[in-house]
């Protein structure tokens, strides 16, 4: 009989393994996904069209807080936990939750998830959300189209819409984004790498996605989410550590295993970092993988009209994973917001709305920083309403896109970016330089 399995997801590395390892496999039956973190996926169905001959009624997603229930109910024998960013302990006690109600808990590596590419694959992925792996990636994406290469970037998923529909997506302008209806959240990742000319790709089976890639660029450059670990096998992995955390690059999962694997350490936000802290991290990431190479860089901050800001009482505005399931405090528009003299940094939550107050109470270490929280329309209007109930002289924007492109903000408002730049040797183009060469 077939092993009944449960996969514990978020919309992401769960599709991904079971595509990888379970779709066609007759010695498993998935009876179910569980969802979290991400909004309102639970309830739906995994697809037939993408499920395979094996489950012609599709595999049902349902709620993690279901998950005990579903093992008694479906006679689970193994739990496959899948997705990122979590503690180490947060883990374990998901284990336990699994052994006591009688199945085994399981992990999966790399030997059965990732897929081989005919093309080279540089991976750059983090050690916890909101390290600043966007901006390498961007910063890599160029390098090695100054190196005569072309490059895709294939982003770790998100595919919250219609699954058929997103199997394989190709994102190359805004008319791409629009048609395809993403969620600031994919903006967020997607037009800065349209802004700069690199195509991207995402959707859910990463072996069709890579296929066609390589149809088309010389390099595929892996662009990790949140901190999972690569779905391609990398021939150069890059992996971004922040030193305003010190100690999460050894305790949270799978950044753990992202440090162990790394090729080449980027230490961000060097400038902005306590640097006891930058010590500390830098003696930790070389217990764990002595022979990565370390890289020092910052992620300088630039506003169009900083004197509009000062003496104004602003609502700063940050990218949504990195303060909720990231966990940070603040990041790019609370420090620019301070740098160029804000009178007060004024607390959203009294004006928070609907889901985004939902988003507060789950999440209570968030603060007085209003995250983009945008999975959805409903999600989107949320926030919209929230910004402009805000009682606030100027809005900073610290995403990495243009919200005004998909919501209405009625008040003034400057817009922080942010790129990587390298400090001393050394340096990205140094490496990519010596591992693949000028393109002959």
């Amino acid at each position: 009989m077939p092993i009944k399995t449960l996969i514990m997801g978020a919309a992401g590395r769960d599709f991904h393994n079971f595509n990888m390892f379970f779709r066609g496999n007759k010695d498993y039956e998935v009876v179910a996904f569980t969802a979290t973190q991400i909004p309102d996926i639970e309830g739906r169905v995994y697809p037939t069209e993408l499920a395979g001959d094996l489950y012609p009624s599709g595999i049902p997603i349902r709620a993690e807080e279901e998950l005990t229930e579903l093992i008694k109910k479906h006679g689970v024998e193994q739990v496959v936990f899948a997705y990122s960013d979590v503690p180490h302990e947060y883990i374990m006690h998901k284990a336990s939750i699994v052994n006591a109600a009688g199945a085994d808990f399981r992990l999966m590596g790399t030997k059965y998830t990732q897929v081989k590419s005919t093309k080279p694959v540089v991976s750059v992925c983090a050690v916890r959300t909101g390290s600043g792996k966007s901006q390498t990636t961007r910063r890599v994406s160029l390098i090695l189209r100054d190196m005569g290469y072309k490059v895709a970037a294939i982003r770790h998923p998100m595919p919250y819409g219609n699954l058929v529909r997103q199997e394989v997506q190709r994102f190359a302008d805004y008319d791409d984004l629009d048609e395809q209806e993403c969620t600031i959240e994919e903006r967020e990742e997607y037009e800065p790498h349209i802004d700069n000319g690199v195509i991207v790709y995402a959707g859910v089976d990463y072996t069709k996605i890579v296929r066609q890639a390589e149809q088309e660029v010389d390099i595929v450059l892996w662009d990790g989410g949140n901190n999972d670990f690569p779905f391609y096998v990398p021939d150069l992995q890059i992996v971004v550590a922040d030193p305003h955390r010190p100690g999460h690059e050894s305790t949270y999962h799978p950044g753990e295993v992202n440090a162990r694997m790394a090729d080449v350490f980027v230490l961000n936000k060097v400038d902005t970092a306590d640097p006891e802290n930058v010590i500390r991290l830098r003696e930790s990431l070389r217990k764990l993988n002595p022979n990565a190479v370390q890289i020092e860089a910052a992620s300088p901050l630039f506003v169009d009209d900083p004197d509009t800001i000062f003496g104004k009482r602003v609502l700063v505005i940050e990218d949504g994973p990195t303060l909720t399931h990231g966990e940070m405090a603040y990041g790019a528009g609370y420090v620019a917001a301070r740098r160029f003299g804000a009178k007060e940094i004024v607390d959203p939550r009294p004006f928070a709305v609907k889901s985004i107050a939902a988003t507060y109470e789950k999440y209570p270490k968030t603060g007085p920083i209003l995250p983009a929280m945008g999975y959805g329309e409903a999600q989107t209007k949320d926030l919209e309403e929230t910004i402009n109930k805000s009682d606030v002289d100027m809005v900073v924007i610290g995403t990495p896109i243009d919200l005004t492109r998909v919501i209405k903000i009625n008040k003034p408002h400057q817009r922080v970016r942010y790129e990587l730049q390298e400090i001393g040797q050394p340096t990205l183009t140094d490496i990519l330089m010596k591992k693949f060469g000028k393109k002959k």
